[in-house]
């Protein structure tokens, strides 16, 4: 084995190590959260406006792109979970506490359910794909594979479980975010007394605008705002 593997085995093994993944792929996630609803927001501007953005995203470095894109969402996505899950068994296991500094001594209701939630959410993000990358429903591959990205995204929210199950787990998305995001500042030494205050307000407004964004896009389906 290199050194350079020995160290990377010696880095992920530690907990500071993991600590460091999980803040990073975190901070790559929260990103893309925000990019991602950009986007998603031009259902509102109309059918053109959404699948000329369905198409750029498709077509960008012709093609490579949106699976590089995936790629390094999807890794980021399973090192987040798989750390996150090492971290809390390593923690009950040696009843030590997550953080040593006064500002998280008190966990909050979020942080004690980070590993549950972060489960769900990415069960969620699994049929997320099968549902509109995969597109298992016949329907919305046909929709898709016509260029019609306006119209899956309807069809696919027309069904009530399938909104129903896309809210819950935008729900439980933003519970881990809410902690998450402070948590991400935390861990990179960049939390300190003077701005804790303000990143905690950061943290729940963008918590807010993620939540309310998401969740308003199935409502507006199933109430008839878009068609």
């Amino acid at each position: 084995m290199s050194a350079s593997s020995c160290s990377l085995c010696h880095f992920w093994s530690s907990s500071i190590g993991k600590k460091f993944v999980v803040a990073v792929t975190g901070l790559i996630l929260v990103g893309f959260l925000a990019g991602h609803l950009g986007g998603n927001l031009l259902i509102y501007v109309g059918a053109e406006a959404f699948n000329e953005y369905a198409k750029f995203l498709h077509h960008m470095l012709h093609g490579a792109g949106v699976w590089i894109a995936r790629i390094v969402l999807l890794t980021s996505l399973v090192l987040h979970v798989v750390a996150t899950i090492q971290l809390t068994i390593a923690n009950r296991a040696s009843k030590e506490k997550r953080y040593e500094c006064d500002t998280t001594v008190k966990a909050s209701k979020a942080s004690r359910i980070m590993i549950w939630s972060g489960l769900t959410i990415l069960a969620f993000v699994i049929f997320h794909i099968l549902h509109y990358t995969v597109r298992i429903d016949s329907k919305l591959a046909e929709l898709g594979n016509n260029g019609d990205a306006y119209l899956m995204v309807i069809e696919g929210f027309k069904s009530i479980p399938v909104s129903a199950f896309y809210i819950i787990a935008i729900s439980l998305l933003c519970n881990h975010l809410s902690h998450g995001f402070s948590a991400i500042f935390q861990t990179l030494g960049l939390r300190t007394k003077k701005n804790a205050g303000m990143i905690d307000c950061i943290a729940k407004a963008y918590t807010l605008f993620i939540w309310v964004g998401f969740v308003s896009i199935p409502v507006a389906v199933l109430a008839g705002w878009i068609y």
